[in-house]
């Protein structure tokens, strides 16, 4: 393996490399954590003003469809974490196709998703397009789907990012990969698992509220 070309010149060797890009991950993932802490400040706030219509809100969306995007999504992260703890020359193809598989496994997260806003689009639940629903938790209701769409369409972003990455590290690993891209693609699972863990507060936040109250 020709480590001696595997790191750039501003690199002391290919441990120096690895955790440099480790660490402008993290710092990545940082501004990422502001991001979406800010949403889930804003999401509080309001909840605090208009509990039952965040509890309403919630039992309008599609619990099935978000249980079953959290199971592929958390399959998806094992197939990412699978494919970096056996990468080697030697397992260039499973590591391939264990990659294409996590990538599937997101575009049906995508899908799933896309037919959840389409049922929510039918019963007139899109504040700013088609909001329907009245009565006197209607602000609170319509306040929680603001939160809901700008939250979940930021995070379906992330899955098409995350997507790309994982299928160009495919196409690169089937051919010769080196501890270059080794690195590459543990920094691309460090980005999948943090999308997996906001997925997985979102779905606490957005469909479990008010389901036991109902």
């Amino acid at each position: 393996m020709p480590e001696r070309s595997a790191f750039a010149p501003q690199y002391a060797s290919i441990p120096h490399r690895d955790h440099t890009a480790e660490l402008g991950m993290w710092v990545f993932i940082a501004t990422e954590v502001l991001l979406f802490g800010g949403l889930v400040l804003a999401y509080f706030v309001y909840r605090h003003a208009f509990p039952q219509g965040f509890a309403a809100g919630s039992r309008h969306t599609e619990i099935v469809i978000g249980t079953a995007n959290t199971a592929v999504l958390l399959t998806s992260s094992f197939l990412v974490a699978w494919a970096v703890e056996i990468f080697s020359p030697v397992t260039a193809k499973i590591v391939t196709w264990l990659l294409i598989a996590a990538a599937c496994l997101g575009l049906v997260f995508i899908m799933l998703k896309g037919i959840e806003y389409s049922r929510e689009y039918d019963e007139h639940l899109v504040p700013g397009i088609d909001f329907q629903l009245a009565g006197p938790k209607a602000n609170g209701v319509q306040l929680f789907f603001v939160f809901y769409f700008v939250a979940t369409a930021i995070h379906a972003l992330h899955m098409l990012i995350g997507i790309c990455l994982l299928i160009t590290l495919a196409v690169i690993c089937r051919k010769a990969p080196t501890t270059r891209h080794h690195t590459a693609l543990h920094s691309a699972a460090l980005y999948w698992h943090f999308v997996d863990v906001v997925w997985i507060f979102l779905f606490a936040l957005i469909y479990l509220p008010g389901r036991s109250s109902s």
